[in-house]
């Protein structure tokens, strides 16, 4: 047997005695939104953030609109005291704010940590201690009735505390930590030892926060362990669920939406997903989930570059391109089905309509991104990126034959550099290898019509010397051609045909496309000009000097290339 041994291991065991209800349930409004990035995030980092960094991390909290603020643990860092007292001491608590500050179940740290909060207006006190199994057994070596004392008598110390300080207005907060691993009746009976020494009432709540400490079932059962706190624990109108999800299984965000579902009201978790081990519930992605199932998620994440840039500089950690939502990459597709669908999607979508682009859940305008990133250009895309990118930089409208022809230059160049090509790398291999102004040049035409027939004379330049066609058709391209197959005794026809003006990017004003039948081959060529029939005739010009090339060269395999 490989050393990789799964039989060491044993599934998580099933949440019963309750009525579950909550996959019945949809998500209609965001939860109260705690930050941790001051406790967790700071405790997770190799370097902890210094004070300087703490103050730069509070002020982004603040204006992202978090407004329950976790600020550290003052009774057992120095650092996380001093940060506190200069919240404090300087005023610069927002009104509509409320700091938290976490102690564990110590005599002497409840007593430090209401020292740290002295001139505070209102604060909310974190009490907590570990409930599992495993650590009553292999830690503490302790019974229920032992741990639950532990949890009973910081309680009272708490309320000691609280009860010395009238003029605050205190929140009580407790964690019965481990709660992922804790018998869902004991943390039931835990929360309710203590519930019935602080004494809530509907219009002041004790918040019970149950952390997934460590991730170890899916998102699921931590909801059954959810929904069966709600229901069996008493006095539920006195009582805000809060959860606490990590990220060891990657199911942290998962976790906290179905939480949601099965009753919990409160979610504690860190911008971008900082935190211990896998890191603790990314705010930003659950807040976008949110959003992007049309639900306010009362933050402000309009600026996500410097929420990124303001976490970086304060961590250390740099931000993955594929994070969800936020990444540089997200809002980019490579891929040529993707590309094709969302430059066709983003045609069709009207402004006063729900959004209904393929591939992009948002539009990336509404985070201060835009179309420039959308779509990109390498080996692995198709037509329809490369389209897209002269559309929207050079206002090129490519007919699909000549997406069809540009294609495998784009692919073979993409290869070539092992890397991305830019729109203008794009335009320049449609011209070069499909628009040609020798050796044949148009040097002048004039244009008449007699009724439905129109008479063109054609002033051409080849190896320094001019001369001058005649003919007539239906419109300035047949005249053309029927003058270039008399003089040269050709049998060229347009077969396919597109024109349009230009609005961006180029010096001319308008471009054309053209499919020239010489025999049983096609030759795509292009061309810009001042006006449309300019670029006509000019593209015409340059399809015969492409064929002639061919011809002299005798290059057959050109002959595929240009060929659509």
């Amino acid at each position: 047997m490989s050393r990789f041994d799964h039989r060491k291991y044993r599934p998580a065991p099933r949440v019963t005695g309750f009525d579950r209800t909550w996959p019945e349930r949809d998500l209609t409004q965001a939860p109260i939104w705690v930050s941790e990035d001051l406790r967790d995030g700071n405790q997770a980092l190799l370097e902890p953030m210094s004070v300087d960094q703490k103050k730069r991390l509070w002020q982004l909290l603040v204006d992202v609109g978090i407004k329950e603020i976790m600020v550290g643990f003052p009774s057992a860092s120095q650092p996380d005291y001093d940060f506190v007292r200069w919240l404090i001491d300087g005023n610069r608590i927002p009104a509509d704010v409320t700091i938290a500050a976490l102690t564990q179940s110590r005599d002497h740290l409840i007593d430090r940590t209401f020292e740290s909060l002295e001139g505070v207006d209102k604060a909310i006190i974190h009490l907590y201690n570990s409930t599992s199994t495993v650590q009553r057994e292999r830690v503490f070596e302790m019974d229920e009735d032992g741990i639950i004392d532990i949890a009973v008598e910081g309680a009272r110390r708490v309320k000691a505390n609280a009860e010395a300080r009238p003029g605050v207005h205190w929140r009580l907060e407790y964690s019965p930590e481990s709660f992922s691993t804790t018998e869902p009746e004991f943390a039931v009976r835990i929360c309710e030892a203590v519930m019935d020494v602080w004494q809530p009432t509907p219009d002041d709540r004790i918040i019970f926060n149950l952390p997934n400490t460590v991730e170890m079932a899916g998102p699921h059962h931590h909801a059954d362990q959810i929904e069966y706190f709600c229901q069996n624990v008493k006095n539920r109108e006195s009582v805000i669920v809060s959860v606490h999800t990590h990220n060891d299984r990657g199911g942290a965000v998962a976790a906290a939406e179905l939480a949601m579902l099965a009753g919990a009201e409160r979610v504690e978790g860190t911008l971008l997903g900082n935190g211990e081990r896998t890191g603790n519930m990314d705010i930003v992605i659950l807040a976008m989930n949110l959003y992007g199932q049309g639900i306010d998620p009362e933050l402000d994440l309009s600026n996500p570059d410097e929420i990124i840039r303001v976490v970086h500089e304060c961590t250390g950690i740099p931000l993955h391109p594929r994070h969800p939502w936020v990444g540089e990459l997200v809002y980019t597709a490579f891929s040529g089905s993707h590309q094709d669908a969302i430059r066709k999607s983003l045609r069709k979508q009207g402004e006063d309509e729900p959004w209904q682009v393929a591939y992009l859940p948002i539009d990336p305008r509404d985070i201060g991104r835009d179309y420039q990133a959308v779509i990109r250009v390498n080996s692995q895309s198709g037509k329809g990126g490369m389209a897209f990118l002269l559309e929207r930089d050079y206002g090129i409208n490519l007919p699909r034959w000549m997406m069809l022809a540009l294609a495998p230059h784009v692919q073979a160049e993409s290869e070539k550099i092992a890397g991305e090509l830019a729109s203008s790398q794009i335009r320049d291999l449609l011209f070069s290898h499909f628009s040609r102004r020798a050796p044949i040049a148009l040097v002048d035409y004039g244009l008449s019509r007699a009724g439905d027939t129109q008479s063109m004379v054609v002033t051409l330049e080849q190896d320094g010397e001019q001369f001058t066609l005649e003919g007539r058709g239906n419109g300035p391209l047949s005249a053309f051609v029927n003058a270039w197959n008399a003089h040269a005794n050709d049998d060229i026809a347009v077969a396919d045909y597109a024109e349009h003006a230009l609005s961006t990017g180029s010096d001319a004003d308008a471009i054309a496309f053209v499919q020239l039948k010489c025999g049983t081959v096609r030759v795509p060529a292009v061309a810009e000009d001042s006006d449309t029939v300019s670029a006509s005739l000019q593209a015409i010009i340059s399809a015969i000097n492409l064929t002639r090339e061919r011809d002299e060269t005798g290059q057959r395999g050109g002959l595929t290339a240009l060929a659509s």
